[in-house]
């Protein structure tokens, strides 16, 4: 089982689960989850060998929610990753991201090779800084419905999914964002949630006992710190320009799901395929058939083997 603990580190206070001993892995969850959503990757990842820590990141569950908007860009998400690892009395280490931990895995090894010796990405492929900012690129397409523009204004999203934490949590990780009725974009008067039923069957990876575990950590957090991630969205397009066309020539790794919503659509079927740009060393491309978006939690076995044997082939 693995342990808990809070390190101060980067000015905040970080909750993290831990397991294991050996070279260090961190992983990092997205949106809206928690270290927990790791449970299947810790233990597994600790029996081969490794020393794994799995943080709530910033925002999220016990670790810090600063109250500036600004404090969430991913120069303070990454941050927060390089001073754990210092924090933790290690110099390197693998880092994985699962949704928006993905983009802090890759931008921290884009920004600290010297420390992220391999990285791993879920869900969301490598960074391809487009020519604008991303909500500009959107209202440039004529779109004005898209959750993330939804999610910009401080208040919206958080009264919506505070209403009821229960069924909003049972919503957005039982339907997940491979359900044709998952809102990517918002109809009027529905909100990110539209239909939701309080009786919606779980999928067979997610008990009971694990979304009690999600909606009372965010009764007790909110949703605040986690939404504030999006609303750095131009902010982390300003900020990366002199990293604009870099490449991770780091040992890596990506994984997703055949039916995620993330990498089906024009502009992440897109990048699926362009992703050895980024990546010249990419080791793996790996599509499990048939899963969604939640792919660490949903097929907890295939993920475990790929991150296994990647780990034991590029760890040295």
């Amino acid at each position: 089982m693995p342990s808990s603990r809070t390190i101060s580190a980067n000015g905040i206070d970080i909750f993290l689960l831990e397991q294991g001993e050996g070279p260090l892995v961190v992983l990092c969850h997205g949106w809206p989850e928690l270290s927990y959503s790791w449970r299947h990757q810790i233990a597994a990842l600790a029996a081969a060998g490794f020393h794994v820590v799995a943080p709530d990141m910033r925002g999220f569950g016990q670790t810090s929610a600063p109250a500036d908007i600004g404090a969430y860009s991913l120069f303070d998400t990454v941050g927060d990753m390089v001073a754990l690892v210092a924090a933790l009395g290690e110099k390197r280490a693998v880092i994985a991201g699962h949704d928006w931990g993905a983009p802090v895995a890759w931008h921290a090894a884009m920004f600290r090779p010297d420390i992220f010796t391999a990285v791993a990405g879920m869900s969301v492929p490598p960074p391809l800084r487009g020519r604008v900012r991303p909500l500009e690129a959107l209202r440039e397409s004529g779109i004005t419905n898209f959750y993330w523009q939804y999610f910009q204004t401080p208040g919206v999203a958080e009264a919506e999914f505070e209403r009821d934490v229960g069924l909003t949590m049972r919503t957005l990780l039982g339907r997940g964002f491979s359900d044709p009725s998952a809102a990517m974009f918002i109809k009027d008067g529905k909100g990110f949630l539209g239909d939701t039923s309080a009786d919606r069957a779980l999928p067979n990876w997610l008990s009971e006992t694990d979304l009690a575990y999600f909606t009372e950590a965010y009764r007790q957090s909110g949703f605040r710190g986690g939404l504030n991630w999006y609303r750095n969205l131009d902010r982390n397009w300003e900020l990366t320009a002199p990293w604009q066309d870099a490449q991770i020539r780091q040992p890596s790794l990506f994984i997703a799901g055949s039916k995620d919503a993330v990498i089906t659509g024009l502009i992440g079927a897109k990048r699926v395929g362009d992703m050895e740009r980024v990546l010249p060393n990419l080791k793996q491309k790996l599509i499990v058939e048939g899963a969604g978006h939640w792919i660490q939690q949903e097929r907890a076995d295939e993920v475990n083997a790929a991150l296994i044997a990647f780990l034991k082939q590029n760890v040295g």
